[in-house]
């Protein structure tokens, strides 16, 4: 059956990519991950075959009860896919998660705003979502990404790049370093030193221009401690 045949991948990622995973029967009774996963494709079974959708809505409501994890009936996650611990974990609606995807405690697949349509991100085959970060919009991630922890990222991953920081900005690509490759990359406080440093080298020589005229003025200038600016 489809059923079993869904939940036999979910078991086979658990096993993958979980080191304390001893054998799957344990996963199976144990793994708030792989019973959220199981209480939501019942919950997309009223959603979208029979059309139910409160049903559905308190089915995954009940699910989040049980296993801390919130995943909304409509949002499309594939076979294989492995939330570990799972506490704290959101799939907002529209998202759609393909194979292979890890997804840790505290991450968020969720939206902006109030926007209508594709509203969550579609995160591609074998991306890592680590724990605490925050996927927000309706672009996507590229195969292999990694989000790192606590990263707030609001506009699209390309594949195999690794993403740090708030807001999330492009550290590495194939495991090479990418700084300055994409605007990602952009670091506002990196931005502000520099502008804080033009203001100062700027100041230093308006000082110097104001020595100058008054030792030409008097003959001598006065003592200015630049600590004082």
């Amino acid at each position: 059956m489809v059923f079993f045949r869904k939940l036999r991948a979910d078991l086979d990622a658990a096993m993958r990519n979980d080191p304390a995973a001893r054998n799957r029967f344990e996963v199976y009774c144990t793994y708030p991950g792989i019973r959220a996963l199981i209480w939501h494709r019942r919950a997309a079974f009223f959603h979208n075959r029979l059309r139910l959708k409160l049903l559905a809505r308190w089915i995954s409501q009940w699910a989040k009860r049980r296993t801390g994890i919130e995943i909304h009936p409509a949002a499309k996650i594939a076979p294989g896919v492995f939330i570990d611990h799972g506490a704290g974990v959101v799939i907002g609606e529209t998202a759609e998660v393909e194979e292979g995807v890890v997804i840790y405690q505290g991450a968020t697949l969720g939206g902006t705003g109030k926007e209508k349509g594709k509203r969550h991100p579609t995160v591609k085959r074998n991306a890592v979502i680590s724990c605490g970060a925050k996927v927000l919009g309706g672009f996507t991630v590229g195969e292999g990404a990694r989000i790192g922890a606590g990263a707030v990222v609001l506009r699209e991953v390309p594949p195999y790049a690794t993403v740090v920081g708030v807001p999330g900005r492009i550290v590495r690509i194939r495991g090479e370093k990418a700084q300055d490759l994409l605007p990602e990359t952009s670091d506002p406080v990196a931005r502000e030193l520099c502008m804080l440093r033009a203001r100062v080298t700027a100041l230093e020589k308006a000082l110097n221009e104001t020595k100058k005229a008054l030792q030409k003025n008097t003959g001598s200038a006065p003592e200015v401690d630049h600590e004082d600016l």
